[in-house]
């Protein structure tokens, strides 16, 4: 009755303990998950727009979640598994050693050296399965991602048979890797067992021969062989954990090789170690003889070299590919150019901090990408700290006030995926109300416009002239009627400045700027003609 109440005590304790240590683990395991996915976050926010424009979003994600879990996994087999069954192990071996011989004692480090052996030559061979399974996953996440993500298109092309087919196939090589993967733990678990059979059938023949003949000075007796038996059954337990242990550690750091990978990505755009807070007062902007390429065999700006005065309009016009776009980020600082400098008002870009540069600076895209969250949040983000009643007065500057009201919850609203709830006129009109939040000293515009019909375009014009009241505004355009104001033009081709002036003096010229403002203005006449032969059709018809 005694030993059984004590076995309970025994029993409880341990379950106590156990308890108290997974408690104790969740704060460790939230800091060390907390950190680690704030290191990948933020170093991810620092890499180049080269390295976000080649990235596949749902296999980033899938490599953040698989290597800040393999972390956690990392600590607690090490700490609460590997350790104590060493312990274990060395205790054995020094127990048979002293109270019974030391052949014991040899028989028992050879199987568990032999265990231990199997297990890191055959995990080690497997662990390129493992890693194909990875790459296999991280590829059917991406797919699946990428998918989900253009909804819009594959239904615009009747393609979501295709897509489950692609999907299936990724699934498919993923199985593949899958099997190879278990087969090969199979494998493993096998020759494990075959260790710990072997090394159990010696030891009890050894020890039985020490039973019935003896073994030197040794005899042992019948309650030795069952002792052994039990200690040797007892202790392969833990044995056999460790080489399960071993092999999800080794899982683990395959897991984390991605992530590491991630980490290792070097930062295209670095600020240099003393650099300043840039001072921007009036905003004036200068290129000076500045190169670029992407890729040196391909150079995108040659020598482009102007300069914005404070709170002067400059347009930048031209075919597609001629560097308009490119000029912008160069300005934004997403890439660091190869030759020449970028001033604003006389301080080098490269010689500041990136943080406080962009702080002054305003973009309305061509492609605007709301968070998917309400208006209010979106708006907000041209000043986080804005107060709701300036959210609403940029809203109300960029003429979408009264647009956002007409929704069933106003300002509570949620925009969807990218913004796609809102017309493009309508998102365009938030991004807008997002830089009038932000009050930048320079505004950017990026073809803003160009991808909304003639009507919104108009409209949005209005909201667009108040952004760029007394701010210089550097303007990338499409269609040369909304940059007619501009106090100078710059037509750009192959990366460099082919002709500048106003829009009245490069009409004067009658070259390359005239020639596509004439080819614009033709279609335009074109379409006029189409909508008046359409608007007769449709009066006769109703006559």
């Amino acid at each position: 009755m005694l030993l059984e109440t004590i076995t309970c005590l025994v029993w409880g304790t341990t379950g106590f303990l156990n308890n108290i240590r997974a408690l104790l683990w969740i704060g460790v395991q939230q800091f060390t998950t907390r950190r680690v996915q704030l290191k990948l976050f933020t170093h991810l926010h620092g890499l180049s727009l080269r390295w976000h424009l080649q990235r596949k979003t749902g296999e980033v994600l899938r490599v953040v979640d698989r290597g800040t879990n393999s972390i956690n996994n990392l600590l607690n087999y090490v700490v609460f598994s590997i350790l104590p069954t060493i312990v274990d192990i060395i205790i054995a071996i020094v127990y048979f050693v002293t109270v019974f011989n030391y052949i014991f004692g040899v028989v028992v480090f050879l199987a568990m050296a032999m265990y231990l052996a199997v297990t890191v030559i055959v995990t080690e061979w497997r662990t390129k399965f493992r890693r194909d399974m990875n790459l296999r996953d991280n590829e059917t996440n991406s797919v699946a991602v990428d998918s989900l993500m253009n909804f819009e298109t594959v239904k615009y092309y009747g393609a979501s048979e295709y897509e489950g087919k692609r999907y299936y196939e990724a699934i498919l090589r993923y199985q593949a890797a899958e099997w190879k993967s278990t087969a090969s733990l199979n494998l493993l678990n096998s020759g494990q067992n075959v260790v710990i059979t072997l090394g159990l059938f010696a030891g009890s023949m050894l020890c039985a021969w020490s039973v019935i003949h003896g073994l030197d000075t040794l005899h042992l007796t019948v309650g030795d062989y069952v002792l052994f038996g039990t200690y040797i059954i007892q202790l392969y337990g833990p044995l056999n954990w460790l080489g399960t242990y071993y092999r999800m550690i080794q899982q683990a750091f395959i897991d984390m090789e991605n992530m590491f990978d991630l980490l290792d990505e070097e930062q295209e755009v670095l600020d240099i170690p003393d650099a300043k807070e840039i001072m921007i007062k009036h905003g004036e902007i200068e290129f000076n003889d500045v190169s670029f390429y992407y890729e040196p065999a391909k150079p995108i700006l040659r020598g482009i070299s102007f300069k914005v005065h404070a709170g002067q309009t400059f347009a930048l016009v031209g075919h597609s590919g001629a560097g308009k776009s490119t000029i912008i980020r160069l300005l934004f600082r997403f890439y660091d150019i190869h030759g020449g400098n970028i001033k604003i008002d006389g301080q080098d870009i490269s010689l500041v901090k990136q943080e406080s540069l962009r702080h002054f600076i305003g973009v309305v895209p061509q492609d605007t990408v709301l968070f998917n969250s309400n208006i209010m949040y979106n708006v907000r983000y041209g000043r986080v700290d804005a107060a709701d009643n300036e959210v609403i007065s940029a809203a109300e500057a960029a003429d979408i006030h009264r647009r956002i009201l007409g929704f069933p919850k106003g300002y509570d609203t949620v925009v969807g995926e990218r913004g796609l709830k809102l017309s493009g006129g309508e998102k365009q009109r938030v991004a807008i109300a997002r830089t009038l939040l932000k009050a930048p000293t320079i505004v950017l515009l990026d073809e803003a416009t160009s991808a909304l019909d003639t009507r919104t375009e108009r409209n949005i014009q209005t909201s667009l002239a108040k952004v760029c009241e007394n701010r210089t505004t550097l303007i990338v355009a499409h269609r040369l009627s909304t940059i007619i104001h501009a106090h100078q033009i710059l037509v750009l081709d192959e990366g460099e400045v082919i002709e500048r002036g106003t829009h009245e003096e490069l009409l004067e010229k009658g070259e390359h700027y005239a020639s596509m403002w004439n080819e614009q203005l033709t279609k335009h006449e074109e379409v006029a003609g189409t909508e008046s032969i359409v608007e007769e059709g449709e009066i006769t018809a109703n006559t």
